[in-house]
């Protein structure tokens, strides 16, 4: 009898392996969201299998060739264990889930999701076999792509035509039109003059002159109409004399204006008077000039300020100069840079990049920047994009670094930040230099790449707009809205071997077995790797028996 319950108590201090139908692994195959490849398993231990005194520790594992990603172990044990695991029962068996999520690898594409079983009965370990429970990985999302996203070159501010305006104010006594000479002897009007002068000596520039003459809004409406013809009158005499004498021929546009009414409102709302407030709502509930100045008169405490501080501003003649400056053309700034670049602005300089194709050139003009604008942070960040570009990342790090020295806070330096981050996978860096990229030139399309790593693609397709780029038709993608991503990758305007890849998916998804074969064969025939990709990629898995699929992927 003693020989009989060993024997039996041997055997159950062994658990039977399990099988596959015991489990269920959603999605199968498994599938990227973004750069993860999340799984959600269920499973479960069948009646009398769990022993009262097992611990059994299972295990998520990821098995592709040359290597295997393990997972979180989940812990279960049975009734007549002390612990916080989650507890089986022996005649009842028990039910458990698992979500799990890798990191995703391109070798993973074909694997096969196991789970592996620990047990333990008292001081007896044993390994139960692991069971196949999914097989391979649908990577299309793993194509977002980083480097082919285009890093935020910071603008040059350059203007061709830049319109200024001077003015200069001549006052006037209440009820007068005769010009004192302490006003035209004044230092805005002098300056205005000689600015006035010096535009119209100038070939760059071309200058039109106005006068706009006022009478404030206090008065009859007749008598303040013949003073404003008046003080015009003065104003445009004394200024064509003035511009006699400096040999200055040109038209003067004179007018001007009975009652300043407008002009009034604006003193009075810029003011700090007391119960202004009061004054602009006589003015908006009036529209009939005599009846505001009726109801302001009424105000008697507040119309004696506005005599003295508001009122006397209006009584006046305004010199306006407008000034069109005329900037290099472009040949005349490429000749600058290439001959003498120091008489050139930042902007010019800056400029003269989008005025050549020479990658050597452009770069050669960043260097200028940094070597002589050394408070300008747009040499260091648009060189980075340089070397972004020819994919030298450790050459662009330090350039984006340089910059953000000089920088810290600009947009483009941020906006590029974030890049490297999205390539490097720092996804908390990502959204840290990105809340700070408003305003970047890229930033959009930096940001849908973010979404689009993150496996939130709805909102990556908010973010790429109408953005034609492989990254943007990747989402459209994903979002299952093919016939947009087709229509985006068919309009960009440099197709590289990922674009007729992505198209391919698309036949494959839509079941047009020609599109997928015509465009497989322009992308293999720009990147030969994409064949063994094509191959190992289950969103191709209907074609694998078809031999003219297989002689083109082999």
């Amino acid at each position: 009898m003693l020989m009989v319950a060993f024997i039996v108590t041997s055997c159950r201090a062994r658990l039977s392996p399990l099988s596959q139908n015991n489990f269920n692994a959603t999605p199968s195959p498994l599938e990227t969201v973004g750069v993860q490849v999340p799984v959600a398993i269920s499973g479960a231990f069948p009646e009398r299998w769990f022993n009262r005194n097992a611990i059994v520790t299972v295990t998520p594992v990821l098995r592709f060739e040359g290597g295997e990603v393990v997972g979180t172990p989940h812990a279960f044990q049975g009734e007549n264990i002390a612990g916080n695991r989650t507890v089986i029962s022996q005649r009842r068996g028990g039910n458990f889930t698992i979500n799990e999520s890798f990191a995703f690898r391109p070798e993973m594409q074909n694997s096969g999701l196991y789970l592996r079983f620990e047990t333990r009965i008292r001081n007896r370990h044993a390994l139960l076999p692991d069971v196949r429970i999914a097989d391979g990985v649908i990577a299309t999302s793993a194509l977002a792509d980083a480097l082919t996203t285009t890093p935020s070159v910071a603008p040059d501010g350059f203007q061709r035509i830049i319109q200024e305006q001077q003015e200069a104010h001549i006052m006037f006594l209440i009820n007068q039109a005769n010009l004192r000479q302490s006003e035209l002897n004044a230092w805005g009007v002098q300056q205005w003059m000689r600015q006035v002068e010096e535009s119209m000596n100038d070939p760059r520039r071309n200058v039109s002159l106005e006068i706009s003459a006022y009478a404030s809004p206090d008065g009859p409406t007749a008598f303040n109409e013949r003073l404003a013809q008046d003080r015009e009158r003065v104003t445009n005499e004394h200024l064509v004399r003035e511009l006699d004498r400096r040999n200055i021929s040109t038209d003067i546009h004179a007018h001007f204006t009975s009652e300043d009414w407008e002009g009034f409102r604006q003193l009075v709302a810029a003011s700090d008077l007391q119960d202004r407030e009061l004054v602009l709502r006589v003015l908006e509930m009036n529209p009939d000039p005599q009846v505001r100045e009726r109801e302001i008169r009424n105000l008697s405490l507040i119309f004696q300020e506005l005599a003295d501080v508001i009122l006397p501003q209006l009584r006046r003649s305004r010199l306006i100069a407008s000034i069109e400056i005329v900037g290099r053309s472009n040949e005349e700034i490429l000749d600058a840079w290439r001959n003498t670049p120091n008489v050139l602005s930042v902007e010019e300089v800056l400029y003269a990049s989008s005025l050549t194709n020479d990658p050597d050139e452009i770069e050669r003009i960043y260097q200028f920047v940094t070597a002589n604008f050394a408070g300008d942070y747009r040499g260091w960040n648009n060189m980075g994009t340089l070397f972004y570009r020819e994919g030298d990342l450790a050459m662009a790090t330090q350039a984006f670094e340089r910059a953000a020295q000089v920088s810290p806070n600009a947009s483009n330096v941020n906006a590029n930040r974030a890049l490297l981050a999205l390539y490097n996978r720092n996804f908390t860096a990502a959204n840290e230099y990105i809340g700070r990229s408003a305003g970047a030139t890229s930033v959009n399309e930096i940001l849908g790449l973010y979404h689009l790593m993150q496996g939130n693609y709805a909102q990556a397709v908010t973010a790429f707009g109408n953005t034609q780029t492989n990254n943007a038709a990747l989402a459209h993608l994903l979002t299952r809205d093919y016939n947009r991503a087709r229509l985006t990758l068919e309009a960009i305007q440099a197709p590289d071997a990922t674009t007729y890849y992505l198209l391919a998916v698309i036949a494959a998804r839509t079941n047009n077995f020609n599109d997928v074969m015509t465009n497989l064969r322009r992308s293999i025939n720009i990147d030969r790797t994409k064949a063994r990709k094509a191959l190992n990629d289950l969103e191709f898995a209907q074609y694998r028996s078809n031999q003219e699929f297989l002689t083109l992927v082999r």
